[in-house]
């Protein structure tokens, strides 16, 4: 994505500033609030689209003045620099590219100088995947409202959906909360929690937080950019924390002396990235034994096996492989993956075997 040299972004900045204030000007010759957004995944472009269809409102208070994203980065086999969702999102609306900043790091001076000629009043952060430096809180007088998927000061960090899919939570939520140098520790405007079923998985859960967020967001922007919310946000009970480190793909690897919960609910936080992979034995009809490598997709949680079988044995029943793990507990599994290939049912993958023996491995 192209860059303009600063003296032209600057005229452009002047130009769609004076522009956007005759735009923005309604009854009574008030203005809009110029808003800053930051963010880089899908989810977050969700959020973007919220705040750009509420901002074309004729009674709005906001306008979306830029955008700021992580740059382009290579994807898929051809390797190609592919902009990040939000860029995209804002491309696809017709945002103009020279408003659209994608700083390698949010402390830059180029950065800060172009940020500062936008004069954002409010800025919002939804996953962006940068840490905002002092001097860059310092800019908005609204400060920066943070959409954090996780019940403050719970699951502070890179990954709160996913640890908490990963402690098992049946209830988790979204925070909206004032961003300040700590990580994830700034007062809390509002939150709104969400029940979590069992079967439930990261990707999913992650989008419907952000949803709930950008609803809760549009709810409470009218206080923060009157200044209201800064009177009613509550600090988080430092006593009450919890964190939520970023994930690593060594974690992936699932240990079937586990319980099977366990196993279970690290499907659900690690589906998408970095998924869940475990290593079985398939014997032929010479028994001799192959180590089988399979990521696993889908699972449910039984709480005990038939013990009248070999202990290593995995077998099919319903739809499910059964892999026996600790404390004497099963782990369905519904939906696999061998490398290379697509992801199947279970069932398919049974029929596959043709006689063949599996079990777990040692």
């Amino acid at each position: 994505m192209a860059r303009c040299s600063p003296p032209l972004l600057r005229r452009l900045f002047c130009c769609a500033a004076k522009s956007a204030s005759a735009a923005g000007a309604g009854a009574g010759g008030t203005s809009k609030k110029n808003i800053v957004f930051l963010g880089s995944p899908q989810v977050a472009a969700s959020v973007l689209e919220t705040l750009l269809v509420a901002s074309e409102s004729p009674d709005s208070a906001f306008q979306v003045a830029a955008v700021v994203t992580q740059p382009p980065a290579a994807k898929n086999r051809g390797r190609k620099l592919m902009p990040s969702a939000v860029a995209q999102l804002a491309l696809d609306r017709g945002f103009p590219g020279d408003l659209i900043f994608t700083p390698e790091r949010a402390g830059e001076e180029a950065f800060l100088s172009d940020l500062k000629e936008v004069r954002p009043e409010l800025c919002i952060t939804a996953a962006y995947g940068n840490i905002l430096p002092q001097r860059f809180l310092d800019i908005p007088p609204y400060g920066t409202v943070n959409i954090h998927p996780s019940l403050l000061p719970l699951y502070r960090g890179a990954a709160p959906v996913q640890r908490a899919l990963q402690d098992g939570v049946e209830e988790t939520g979204v925070s909206l909360a004032y961003t300040v140098r700590a990580l994830d520790a700034g007062p809390v405007i509002a939150s709104e929690k969400f029940t979590v079923d069992e079967y439930i998985k990261a990707p999913e859960l992650l989008a419907i937080l952000f949803n709930l967020g950008s609803k809760l967001l549009l709810r409470e922007l009218p206080s923060i950019l009157d200044g209201s919310a800064k009177e009613k946000a509550k600090p988080q009970d430092d006593s009450k924390v919890t964190h939520a480190p970023k994930l690593n793909s060594d974690e992936s690897w699932l240990s079937f002396n586990q319980e099977a919960k366990l196993l279970h609910n690290k499907v659900r936080a690690f589906a998408g990235w970095p998924g869940t992979r475990a290593k079985l034995q398939l014997v032929n009809q010479n028994g001799e034994p192959d180590v089988l490598e399979i990521k696993v997709i889908s699972t449910k949680a039984c709480a005990s096996c038939d013990k009248t079988r070999d202990g290593n044995e995995v077998l099919f029943s319903g739809n499910s492989l059964l892999i026996p793990c600790g404390g004497s507990s099963c782990l369905e599994v519904v939906e696999l993956q061998l490398p290379g290939k697509k992801v199947t049912t279970a069932r398919d993958f049974w029929n596959g075997l043709r006689g063949q023996k599996l079990l777990k491995s040692p």
